[in-house]
């Protein structure tokens, strides 16, 4: 495995954004579900609903859009501002990357034998 950076981004007034919250978003606009995202990580539809909620919450408008469940089913989608942070969180996170690639290199250099 090719070591990576992941970021954490700590906003004013507690409010993060970071790998996980942005994998779950990424994990909505793939299977089109609060409820689907969140067993692809072994996490309740609660605990992905509330994550869900505190990102939406985060910024100016929501990122995800999310319809009522019941006999006609549910479901959730990002939104166009929800997509552009995922693809301005996953830039950030290759450029970064990219930046530091020569001391990430040495750190890895420096690693344990398996």
């Amino acid at each position: 495995m090719t070591p990576r950076i992941t970021l954490r981004f700590d906003f004013p007034n507690g409010r993060r954004l970071g790998h996980g919250k942005v994998s779950l978003l990424e994990a909505i606009g793939r299977h089109g579900s609060i409820a689907a995202a969140g067993r692809e990580f072994g996490m309740s539809y609660r605990r992905a609903w509330l994550l869900v909620d505190e990102v939406n919450h985060m910024f100016e408008a929501p990122l995800v859009s999310a319809r009522g469940g019941g006999a006609g089913g549910g479901g959730a989608q990002l939104t166009e501002l929800g997509a552009k942070v995922v693809a301005l969180y996953r830039e950030a996170e290759r450029k970064a990357t990219a930046s530091a690639k020569e001391e990430i290199g040495r750190i890895a250099a420096a690693l344990a034998g398996d």
